[in-house]
Formats: structure tokens, C-alpha cells, sequence
């Protein structure tokens, strides 16, 4: 056998029941979870929870022109990409620490 030791299969399957159930919780934890990204110096906030829901969106009237709607529009698209950054950093952290950073295909946890 050359000193190689056969992985325990049963051991094997324990940790992977073991890891599958934690992936799961942290997708749970991932819903209460909550990233705030702000952009136009405040003018438009977005929320999102960790598991990429939009919670809210909010427009400071004082700070926007009413008549720059082009302008508005594109500061909610740039609050939105910058709050699913922001989560999808926050998913990968939390469960990089449960696979110990395997690197699973994307998607995978």
C-alpha cells in the first residue's frame, strides 16, 4: 500500500452531511443579514439582505434634480450593483468559512 491510509468513507460522509448542513444555515443567516450602499454623497441608499433580496431602496429629494431623471435612474442602478456586490462579498465570506475555502464552482457554496 506504500503507507497511503484509505479515507474512512463513513468519516468522509459525516463531514459532507456535516458541511451540506451548514451551508444551509448560513444560506438561512444569509436572509437577516442587511449591506446598505449609498451613492450621489448619500442621495440614493440601497438595502439588500444577504441573500440578494432588494429591501428598500431611498431617494434623498433635497439632493437629486427632479428634472435629471436620466441622472436618477442611473444612481439607483449604481446603488443596486453596489448593495448585490456588497451581499454576494458578504455570502462568499460566510461560507467560505463553512467549506474552508474549497473553491467550488461558482454557485456551489
Amino acid at each position: 500500500m506504500g503507507g497511503r491510509m484509505k479515507p474512512n468513507m463513513q468519516n468522509v460522509m459525516k463531514q459532507a452531511q456535516k458541511m451540506q448542513a451548514d451551508m444551509a444555515r448560513v444560506q438561512e443567516e444569509l436572509k437577516d443579514e442587511r449591506v446598505e450602499a449609498s451613492v450621489g454623497g448619500g442621495a440614493v441608499k440601497v438595502v439588500m439582505t444577504g441573500d440578494l433580496s432588494m429591501e428598500s431602496v431611498s431617494i434623498d429629494p433635497s439632493a437629486v434634480d427632479p428634472d435629471d431623471v436620466a441622472m436618477l435612474e442611473d444612481m439607483v442602478v449604481a446603488a443596486v450593483n453596489e448593495a448585490m456586490r456588497q451581499a454576494q462579498d458578504l455570502a462568499s465570506r460566510k461560507m467560505a468559512a463553512v467549506t474552508g475555502g474549497l473553491g467550488l464552482p461558482g454557485g456551489m457554496f
